[in-house]
Protein backbone atom coordinates (compact mmCIF):
# COMPACT_ATOMS: atom_id res chain seq x y z
CA UNK A 1 0.00 0.00 0.00
CA UNK A 2 0.92 3.24 -0.71
CA UNK A 3 2.64 5.60 2.21
CA UNK A 4 0.10 8.46 3.56
CA UNK A 5 3.08 11.21 4.30
CA UNK A 6 2.51 14.78 4.89
CA UNK A 7 5.46 16.61 4.93
CA UNK A 8 5.12 20.91 5.65
CA UNK A 9 7.38 23.49 4.85
CA UNK A 10 10.20 23.79 7.55
CA UNK A 11 8.58 27.27 9.09
CA UNK A 12 5.12 25.30 9.31
CA UNK A 13 7.16 22.27 11.00
CA UNK A 14 9.26 24.24 13.65
CA UNK A 15 5.95 25.98 14.38
CA UNK A 16 3.71 22.49 14.74
CA UNK A 17 7.23 20.97 16.89
CA UNK A 18 6.88 24.48 19.00
CA UNK A 19 3.52 23.82 19.58
CA UNK A 20 3.16 20.42 20.58
CA UNK A 21 6.46 20.98 23.11
CA UNK A 22 4.45 23.75 25.04
CA UNK A 23 1.68 21.51 25.41
CA UNK A 24 3.54 18.41 26.54
CA UNK A 25 5.43 20.01 28.69
CA UNK A 26 2.16 21.11 30.82
CA UNK A 27 1.31 16.74 31.30
CA UNK A 28 1.73 16.49 34.89
CA UNK A 29 1.41 13.37 36.67
CA UNK A 30 -2.22 13.81 38.99
CA UNK A 31 -2.95 11.90 42.18
CA UNK A 32 -6.23 13.95 42.47
CA UNK A 33 -9.14 13.65 40.38
CA UNK A 34 -12.30 14.91 40.25
CA UNK A 35 -15.17 12.35 39.89
CA UNK A 36 -16.36 13.97 36.70
CA UNK A 37 -17.37 11.61 33.89
CA UNK A 38 -15.15 11.80 30.88
CA UNK A 39 -17.20 13.19 27.23
CA UNK A 40 -17.97 9.75 25.19
CA UNK A 41 -15.66 8.72 22.41
CA UNK A 42 -13.04 10.77 23.95
CA UNK A 43 -11.16 7.70 25.79
CA UNK A 44 -12.06 5.44 22.76
CA UNK A 45 -10.26 8.21 20.28
CA UNK A 46 -6.84 8.13 22.76
CA UNK A 47 -7.15 4.41 22.47
CA UNK A 48 -7.25 4.27 18.59
CA UNK A 49 -4.36 6.60 18.72
CA UNK A 50 -2.60 3.93 20.96
CA UNK A 51 -3.33 1.08 18.55
CA UNK A 52 -1.16 2.88 15.88
CA UNK A 53 2.53 2.63 17.46
CA UNK A 54 4.59 0.24 16.00
CA UNK A 55 5.58 -3.07 17.49
CA UNK A 56 7.48 -5.84 16.70
CA UNK A 57 7.35 -7.80 13.96
CA UNK A 58 3.69 -5.80 14.36
CA UNK A 59 2.53 -8.19 16.76
CA UNK A 60 0.67 -5.72 18.35
CA UNK A 61 1.11 -7.46 21.99
CA UNK A 62 -0.91 -4.92 24.19
CA UNK A 63 -4.47 -5.44 25.54
CA UNK A 64 -6.45 -2.39 26.78
CA UNK A 65 -9.33 -3.29 29.55
CA UNK A 66 -10.97 0.19 30.09
CA UNK A 67 -12.57 0.14 33.42
CA UNK A 68 -15.41 2.58 34.29
CA UNK A 69 -17.46 0.10 36.97
CA UNK A 70 -17.33 1.34 40.28
CA UNK A 71 -17.31 -1.44 42.29
CA UNK A 72 -14.93 -2.97 39.90
CA UNK A 73 -12.80 -0.08 40.66
CA UNK A 74 -13.03 -0.19 44.15
CA UNK A 75 -11.70 -4.63 43.71
CA UNK A 76 -8.70 -2.74 41.95
CA UNK A 77 -7.93 -0.69 44.57
CA UNK A 78 -8.57 -2.61 47.73
CA UNK A 79 -5.70 -5.02 45.54
CA UNK A 80 -3.27 -2.42 45.01
CA UNK A 81 -3.44 -0.82 48.17
CA UNK A 82 -2.88 -4.27 49.77
CA UNK A 83 0.50 -4.64 47.58
CA UNK A 84 1.64 -1.01 48.42
CA UNK A 85 0.92 -1.65 52.22
CA UNK A 86 3.43 -4.29 51.81
CA UNK A 87 5.66 -2.11 49.36
CA UNK A 88 5.95 0.55 52.07
CA UNK A 89 6.13 -1.37 55.00
CA UNK A 90 9.15 -3.35 54.00
CA UNK A 91 9.08 -4.93 50.50
CA UNK A 92 10.67 -1.29 49.22
CA UNK A 93 14.82 -0.64 49.88
CA UNK A 94 15.56 2.17 51.90
CA UNK A 95 16.85 3.80 48.76
CA UNK A 96 13.99 2.90 47.48
CA UNK A 97 11.44 4.88 49.14
CA UNK A 98 14.12 8.32 49.39
CA UNK A 99 13.83 8.51 45.86
CA UNK A 100 10.04 8.53 46.32
CA UNK A 101 9.52 10.76 49.27
CA UNK A 102 9.70 14.17 47.10
CA UNK A 103 6.57 13.04 45.46
CA UNK A 104 4.39 12.15 48.95
CA UNK A 105 2.88 8.80 48.07
CA UNK A 106 2.04 6.48 50.55
CA UNK A 107 0.32 3.28 50.42
CA UNK A 108 -2.97 4.75 49.81
CA UNK A 109 -4.29 5.27 46.17
CA UNK A 110 -7.38 7.18 46.25
CA UNK A 111 -7.55 7.81 43.18
CA UNK A 112 -8.63 4.25 41.93
CA UNK A 113 -11.56 4.80 42.90
CA UNK A 114 -12.25 8.66 42.50
CA UNK A 115 -11.19 8.71 38.74
CA UNK A 116 -13.83 8.05 36.16
CA UNK A 117 -11.65 5.41 34.29
CA UNK A 118 -8.51 3.62 34.59
CA UNK A 119 -6.98 1.64 31.90
CA UNK A 120 -5.07 -1.56 32.48
CA UNK A 121 -2.07 -1.78 30.16
CA UNK A 122 -1.59 -6.38 29.83
CA UNK A 123 1.77 -7.24 27.51
CA UNK A 124 0.76 -10.33 25.67
CA UNK A 125 3.73 -12.79 25.89
CA UNK A 126 2.66 -14.68 23.43
CA UNK A 127 -0.10 -15.16 21.02
CA UNK A 128 -2.82 -17.73 19.84
CA UNK A 129 -3.83 -18.48 16.06
CA UNK A 130 -6.90 -19.91 14.99
CA UNK A 131 -6.13 -23.74 15.17
CA UNK A 132 -4.90 -23.06 19.06
CA UNK A 133 -0.83 -22.78 18.06
CA UNK A 134 1.08 -20.29 20.55
CA UNK A 135 2.70 -17.39 18.06
CA UNK A 136 5.97 -15.86 19.32
CA UNK A 137 5.74 -12.17 20.26
CA UNK A 138 8.79 -9.90 19.88
CA UNK A 139 10.08 -6.66 21.92
CA UNK A 140 6.80 -6.81 23.73
CA UNK A 141 7.94 -4.34 26.58
CA UNK A 142 9.52 -2.04 23.94
CA UNK A 143 6.23 -2.26 21.96
CA UNK A 144 3.78 -2.18 24.90
CA UNK A 145 6.07 0.90 26.19
CA UNK A 146 5.52 3.06 23.31
CA UNK A 147 1.62 2.72 22.91
CA UNK A 148 1.31 3.20 26.71
CA UNK A 149 3.39 6.47 25.60
CA UNK A 150 0.74 7.09 22.60
CA UNK A 151 -1.75 6.79 24.88
CA UNK A 152 -0.90 9.53 27.55
CA UNK A 153 0.32 11.96 24.67
CA UNK A 154 -3.90 11.02 23.32
CA UNK A 155 -5.24 11.64 26.53
CA UNK A 156 -3.63 14.84 27.36
CA UNK A 157 -3.62 16.08 24.09
CA UNK A 158 -7.70 15.72 24.68
CA UNK A 159 -7.98 17.62 27.81
CA UNK A 160 -7.56 14.49 29.93
CA UNK A 161 -4.80 14.21 33.67
CA UNK A 162 -3.39 11.02 33.85
CA UNK A 163 -1.53 8.79 36.74
CA UNK A 164 0.96 5.84 36.12
CA UNK A 165 0.25 3.39 38.45
CA UNK A 166 2.26 0.32 38.85
CA UNK A 167 1.61 -1.70 42.16
CA UNK A 168 4.11 -4.86 42.10
CA UNK A 169 3.05 -7.40 41.42
CA UNK A 170 0.14 -6.64 39.57
CA UNK A 171 -1.09 -10.23 38.75
CA UNK A 172 -4.37 -9.43 40.70
CA UNK A 173 -5.36 -7.12 37.72
CA UNK A 174 -5.59 -10.84 36.27
CA UNK A 175 -7.66 -12.08 38.17
CA UNK A 176 -9.93 -9.36 39.03
CA UNK A 177 -10.49 -8.44 35.15
CA UNK A 178 -10.43 -11.98 34.14
CA UNK A 179 -7.38 -12.01 31.79
CA UNK A 180 -5.66 -15.14 30.46
CA UNK A 181 -2.75 -16.09 32.25
CA UNK A 182 -0.24 -15.24 28.91
CA UNK A 183 -0.53 -11.80 29.54
CA UNK A 184 0.90 -9.84 31.97
CA UNK A 185 -0.20 -6.38 33.72
CA UNK A 186 2.35 -4.06 32.75
CA UNK A 187 0.86 -0.45 33.69
CA UNK A 188 -2.66 0.82 35.28
CA UNK A 189 -3.29 4.30 33.97
CA UNK A 190 -5.66 6.42 35.86
CA UNK A 191 -7.59 9.12 33.43
CA UNK A 192 -10.10 12.04 34.75
CA UNK A 193 -9.66 15.66 35.22
CA UNK A 194 -8.24 17.33 38.05
CA UNK A 195 -9.90 18.65 41.00
CA UNK A 196 -9.82 22.29 40.79
CA UNK A 197 -7.55 22.68 44.02
CA UNK A 198 -5.23 19.81 42.52
CA UNK A 199 -1.44 19.80 43.69
CA UNK A 200 1.55 18.34 41.96
CA UNK A 201 5.46 18.02 43.22
CA UNK A 202 7.67 20.85 42.69
CA UNK A 203 9.71 18.32 40.37
CA UNK A 204 12.39 19.47 37.60
CA UNK A 205 13.11 17.60 34.69
CA UNK A 206 17.00 17.35 33.40
CA UNK A 207 17.77 20.39 31.06
CA UNK A 208 18.29 19.32 27.60
CA UNK A 209 21.95 19.19 27.32
CA UNK A 210 22.34 16.65 30.22
CA UNK A 211 20.77 13.77 28.49
CA UNK A 212 20.82 14.47 24.91
CA UNK A 213 24.46 14.39 22.80
CA UNK A 214 24.91 15.71 19.38
CA UNK A 215 27.32 13.32 17.37
CA UNK A 216 27.86 15.27 13.75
Amino acid sequence: MKLEFREYEPKEMLAKSSEFLESVVRRRTVRDFDTRAVPAGVIENALKAALSAPSGANRQPWRFVVVTNPEIKQKIREAAEAEEKEFYAGRAPDEWLEALAPLGTDEHKPFLTEAPVLIAIFLERYGIDSNGKRIKNYYTPESVGIATGFLLCALHNAGLATLTHTPSPMGFLNRILNRPARERAFLLLVAGYPQQDATVPDIHKFPYDHVVSLVD
